[in-house]
This record gives C-alpha cells, sequence and structure tokens, in this order.
C-alpha cells in the first residue's frame, strides 16, 4: 500500500466517495491507485480502466478540438460566431449585471471565437447566482441535470439567444455556457457531430478507446454508478451504468458530456505536455494553440470576480491556469480543471506532471470537494 492509497482509503470508510481511481504521471513513472468499489453497494471492486461521467474534465477537449479548426483556417481566433450560430448575432446585454432582465442594450460588438475559449462570451455562471440574469439562464443552461433532458443543440441556442447576457462579449469571465457553445461551433464548422469529430481528430489518434458521448452496453461491466451526495451525509444514487449514457443525448455536451477513463485522459493530458505531439510524432495540435490553451487570458479583476470557481486563479482556454500559489498545489502554470461528479484532471508543465482523479460522488457546489484538496497535496508533496 502507499501514501495515496492511505488518503483515498480514508475517504471510502468516512463513506464520502464509493470508491476512486488516482492516476499520478511524472515523465513515464506512473502511479495508479483504486480504492473502493464501482457502487455503494459492492458489486465489483474499483479497477485502473472503470469507466466514470467526467462531467467538466471534458471543457479542455472541446477547447482543443475548436483550436484544430483555427489551425485549419476554418476558424479565426477573432472571428464573430455569428457566421456559425447566426442565432447569436444580435445579443443584448442587461444595462447592469444586477439589474432586471427586461432593462438591456444591444452588445457593443460580436461575440468572437476567443470569446467563447476563453469563457468570456457574455453568458454564463458568475459568482452570484442570484442576479436576475443568471436565473434567466438557469432555465436554459441545465448544468447539473440528466443531459437526455437538454433539448437539441438548435433549439438550445435558440432559448439561449432569449436570455440577455450578463456582461458585455470579453468583459468578465462566466462559467459554463461557453463550453457547450463550442460543441455546437464544432458541429456546424465542422459539418460533423461532436461525437464524431472527437472520436476521428482526437479520441483514435491518442487511442482514447474509452472515451465517448455514450457507455456501449459491452462496457458497461465497468462503468461505475453516479451518486449526489444528500443532506444528511449519505449518498444518493444519481444514476446507473443502463442510465443516461446508455445513448448518446440529442445534446452533444462540450462543457461535460463525455465518459471517460484515467489513462484515456491521460493520453490526452500528454498531447498538451508534449506541445500537441502524440507519441508516433503526429502534430494534432501546434504548440502555439497548446500555450494559448495553458495559458492565463484573464484580468485581475476577471479572475476575482469569478473566485467561487477560480479561488484566485486563472483561465486559458477550457480550464483553469494557476498564476499565484496560494495553495501547495497552485503551482504557477498548472492547467485542468474539476468536474461535478467528482472528478479532476491537471498537468504541470514546470515538473511534467499528469495528476487525475475519478470518483463517482458528486460535487455539492463549485468548491472543490476534500478528497480532491487530499489528492492534490499528495501530488505536491
Amino acid at each position: 500500500m502507499s501514501a495515496l492509497y492511505d488518503t483515498l482509503q480514508r475517504h471510502v470508510d468516512e463513506g464520502t466517495v464509493p470508491g476512486a481511481v488516482a492516476l499520478v504521471a511524472r515523465g513515464d513513472d506512473v502511479e495508479v491507485v483504486t480504492v473502493g468499489s464501482v457502487d455503494t453497494d459492492g458489486t465489483a471492486p474499483m479497477a485502473r480502466d472503470s469507466i466514470f461521467r467526467i462531467a467538466s474534465i471534458t471543457k479542455p477537449i472541446a477547447a482543443a478540438a475548436v483550436l484544430m479548426l483555427v489551425e485549419e483556417g476554418v476558424l479565426g481566433l477573432e472571428s464573430p460566431v455569428e457566421e456559425w450560430l447566426p442565432e447569436l448575432s444580435k445579443p443584448m446585454v442587461v444595462r447592469t449585471p444586477a439589474g432586471p432582465v427586461d432593462d438591456v442594450v444591444p452588445a457593443t460588438r460580436p461575440i468572437t471565437v476567443e470569446d467563447l475559449l476563453s469563457s468570456r462570451t457574455g453568458w454564463g455562471f458568475p459568482s452570484d447566482f442570484s442576479l436576475p440574469a443568471v436565473q434567466s439562464l438557469f432555465t436554459v443552461q441545465k448544468d447539473g441535470r440528466a443531459l437526455q433532458d437538454w433539448p437539441d443543440p438548435d433549439t438550445w441556442l435558440g432559448l439561449l439567444a432569449q436570455v440577455p447576457m450578463l456582461y458585455q462579449p470579453g468583459e468578465a469571465w462566466l462559467y459554463g455556457t461557453s463550453s457547450d457553445l463550442q460543441g455546437i461551433l464544432i458541429e456546424r464548422a465542422s459539418g460533423r457531430t461532436l461525437p464524431d469529430f472527437l472520436a476521428e481528430r482526437l479520441f483514435e489518434p491518442l487511442g482514447m478507446k474509452d472515451t465517448a458521448f455514450e457507455v456501449p452496453q459491452s462496457k458497461r461491466h465497468r462503468f461505475t454508478s453516479a451518486y449526489a451526495p444528500a443532506p444528511d451525509g449519505t449518498l444518493a444514487l444519481a444514476d446507473t451504468p443502463d442510465g443516461e449514457w446508455s445513448r448518446v443525448p440529442r445534446f452533444h455536451s462540450g462543457g461535460g458530456g463525455l465518459a471517460s477513463t484515467a489513462d484515456d485522459w491521460l493520453a490526452f493530458a500528454r498531447l498538451l505536455l508534449n506541445a500537441g505531439a502524440t507519441p508516433a510524432g503526429d502534430h494534432l495540435l501546434t504548440p502555439t494553440s497548446v500555450s494559448r490553451m495553458t495559458t492565463n487570458h484573464l484580468t485581475a479583476e476577471q479572475r476575482d470576480r469569478g473566485a467561487l470557481f477560480l479561488e484566485g486563479q486563472g483561465w486559458g482556454y477550457g480550464g483553469q491556469v494557476d498564476v499565484a500559489p496560494s495553495d501547495p498545489w497552485n503551482v504557477p502554470g498548472r492547467y485542468g480543471w474539476v468536474g461535478g461528479t467528482g472528478t479532476t484532471g491537471h498537468i504541470i508543465p514546470p515538473t511534467g506532471t499528469v495528476a487525475i482523479l475519478l470518483t463517482q460522488a458528486g460535487m455539492t457546489s463549485p468548491t472543490p470537494t476534500p478528497v480532491m484538496r487530499d489528492f492534490w497535496g499528495y501530488v505536491a508533496g
């Protein structure tokens, strides 16, 4: 056994997670620890190849796909997205963030591809969920609710266009919505579905054989059940292996729709650490694109506004970028994110480290859970 095993097993013993898979790769040295079971009934032990709903650590993958289209010249970073998303050609913005949703002004400029990538679109969640425009967004941006309940992308986009933006394009970092817009942008700009585009351009070249928007019957014996913490501290069943991921949903969420494994996300993480190159030497992304993904694009004021999510750190494309060593694990340049289903994935370029933790117990707020922080503390040494 190891210190990492003991750390994770303690959380299983306390009942906060049924199980976990942790992977820490330092170059070619890969440590993998599995604890607990795939469900609270203990029907099977957790395994290295167990499949999880990875939620928002889907976001970096969607951003990488957008950058592929930028590199091909299909998209431009400064291009207005209305060319592909005409529903967003005339967005309205609330006059003041705390103002009513019917007191609006036109957007002062078009929304760009870069706005989507940096999550500065104008739609999304700030630290204050009580704002009227945010409450209106909640009726459309159904984060945390079953993807099978979302409408098709065209319908969703039409509904979003009727919600006033909280800030002008480029003005503020707001969480969530931009990544789902990226998924629709990829589909319309490429002429492919998001599942097909990601499979052909990323998953197959990287050998990510278990990453998809559904888990087929042949793999469901490896698929974990998902849980939501109840007010009394117990875990309430949220989804089973034969549930929401048994078929591809109508809405292909670039913000949180994928299921995956620790080794699959490791393959994606190593693509970023290797400046966009596969182990075979093929470049799926240029070093410039990887640098854009993993560099902070936010001002200090924008980071402060997103403090509930970012805790003072920055944001690149599709993931957080650490800018200040506020905790032992916040190494400047560390890139990655957390998923609401209880997942985390980060790369630490200064040390060439990849750190992945997959659990099946969901988060109750944007604040990382104790098991996540304990894992990051172990990685930081």
